[in-house]
């Protein structure tokens, strides 16, 4: 009997290789593939607000002032620090870290001869800023009140009814609000609101006061800290710099600036 020997070409081998690979291939669930073809997909919101405040403050302060920056930093997810600035440099170098930083505002503190505390507000590069004395410093660590939030939450910030009243206020409201309003979306901050930060303005000076909001249908709230007041000293047109702005034209002109800014950012 003859015996025929079947000869594979390479062409055969190559189909039969490919049939194993498809037969072995795992084929997708019906069922997974209609579950993600029916899930709903979150838009992401994106962070267009990109306020960036720098918090430090000159050499040579106290103790009680360095904690008093450091419970204001708490507060607002959006600043960044630095180390303290040397006496022999001037306050327009403030300017230079800013943008080294990459902020477009900031919070200086500096002393004098170790009594008296000021606290300086600014809007980098073009201003305006302004001087304040810091009196009746209350820190967090000093109160122990029993409010509490959750750090990097988003601050509701309410001012009273004067601030509206007259253009110099109005014009420190709108930076105090920018400096502590804590940017939408920041990917620091929490996305709900649990705290109140108040500014009000009693004797000439500017009260704060930090509230939780512990009861959201009855409005009940618990003071959580810190405790000062802000006695506006003047007001300048530039960034640490510029004349000093008394003219009801040149707030508004100001206030209008820094409002378009905002909107922009």
């Amino acid at each position: 009997m003859s015996s025929e020997i079947a000869v594979l070409t390479p062409a055969d081998t190559e189909k039969m290789e490919q049939t194993e690979a498809a037969s072995t291939r795992k084929r997708p669930r019906e069922g997974k593939k209609k579950k993600k073809e029916g899930r709903k997909v979150a838009k992401k919101m994106s962070w267009t607000n990109k306020q960036r405040a720098l918090v430090f403050a000159a050499r040579g302060i106290t103790f009680h002032a360095r904690h008093l920056m450091n419970d204001l930093r708490v507060l607002m997810p959006h600043s960044k620090t630095d180390s303290k600035l040397e006496r022999k440099e001037g306050l327009f170098a403030i300017n230079e870290v800013c943008e080294m930083k990459n902020c477009n505002m900031t919070m200086f503190f500096e002393m004098r001869k170790k009594l008296d505390l000021y606290m300086w507000l600014s809007m980098v590069p073009n201003g305006p800023s302004a001087r304040f004395l810091v009196q009746n410093v209350h820190t967090m660590d000093e109160l122990r009140l029993t409010g509490n939030h959750l750090r990097g939450s988003r601050p509701l910030v309410t001012f009273d009814k004067t601030f509206d009243e007259q253009p110099h206020l109005s014009l420190l409201k709108e930076m105090l609000k920018q400096m502590f309003g804590t940017p939408n979306v920041h990917p620091k901050s929490k996305p709900f609101f649990d705290h109140i930060i108040g500014f009000t303005n009693f004797d000439g000076r500017i009260w704060f006061r930090n509230f939780q909001i512990s009861d959201e249908e009855k409005g009940g709230l618990v003071e959580v800290g810190p405790r000062f007041c802000l006695w506006p000293i003047k007001i300048f047109s530039g960034s640490f710099s510029g004349e000093i702005v008394p003219k009801e034209d040149e707030l508004d002109q100001i206030f209008h600036t820094i409002t378009q800014d905002e909107l922009a950012g």
